[in-house]
């Protein structure tokens, strides 16, 4: 196969690829919560029952509580939160916080499986105000492709 035919099918995976990784779902960022017009955001606890989309806005106002303090570039913080709130921390994952050399990350992501679903949230000084979404599960227990932090 010539480059000339080569670059073309390659962009067409990579592009395939790429759209089962993005689908377009409700989000909700900070700026989100502290408006009361959403009932959604308005939930005080999970919702065991409930589906993904029912505990977004239980998520996303967790996660913005630890965007608030002083530990908001730390990922076990989210995580630690997440947990002391209800979530599974079974069923948590988590990117880096820092770089590869070291630095504060520019952003990272941390999720929670829910069902077939996923409940993502991605913070840091890249995001602008924190980022929550539900996804679809990539696999049988992950949400996150790449490499994550292990989770004691």
């Amino acid at each position: 196969m010539s480059r000339r035919t080569l670059l073309p099918a390659l962009l067409i995976v990579v592009a395939i690829g790429l759209t089962g990784c993005t689908a377009p779902m409700p989000s909700r960022s900070v700026g989100d919560v502290e408006g009361v017009e959403d009932r959604a955001l308005n939930v005080s606890a999970l919702v065991a029952g409930g589906t993904a989309q029912d505990n977004l806005g239980y998520f996303t106002r967790v996660i913005a509580l630890v965007w608030q303090t002083a530990d908001r570039q730390s990922g076990p913080a989210y995580i630690d939160a997440l947990a002391a709130a209800g979530f599974d921390k079974a069923a948590m994952q988590l990117t880096s916080d820092t770089s590869t050399v070291g630095n504060p990350a520019e952003s990272f992501q941390f999720s929670v499986r829910w069902g077939a679903d996923c409940l993502i949230g991605q913070v840091g000084p890249a995001t602008g105000e924190p980022y929550a979404v539900v996804v679809p599960g990539i696999a049988q227990s992950t949400c996150l492709i790449g490499e994550t932090v292990a989770l004691g």
